[in-house]
Order: C-alpha cells, then structure tokens, then sequence
C-alpha cells in the first residue's frame, strides 16, 4: 500500500464523501470515504486542475 497522507473527508448532500490525498513522490489522490484502497491518482497539478475547472463549471453537465 502506497503511503498516503489523507485530509479530513469533504462531504456533500447526502452520503457522498470523498478524500483527497498525497504522497511523497507528488502525487494526488482521490477516493471515496470508506474505499480508500480504491482511488483515483495522477499528479498534484493535474489533480489541482480538475478541481478548479470543477470549480469553474466546465463538469455542471454531468449533474
């Protein structure tokens, strides 16, 4: 197991908790509160882009 250092888990409406995450090598991770062996992961700047363009709207279509 990769060692990831978790933040405190960001919860919606409803049950949707997610964590984000990082390790030693600069990487981020994303994964469901409770599922954290199974997680999605690329680099932090690329991470840090999509949770701005989350921010910015360009994902409003899949809600």
């Amino acid at each position: 197991m990769r060692d990831v250092t978790w933040e405190e888990p960001f919860c919606g409406e409803g049950a949707s908790c997610f964590r984000l995450g990082t390790d030693q090598e600069g990487n981020g991770y994303i994964a469901v509160l409770g599922s954290e062996e199974h997680f999605l992961t690329d680099s932090r700047e690329a991470l840090q882009q999509l949770i701005r363009d989350i921010k910015a709207g360009k994902a409003d279509h899949l809600l």
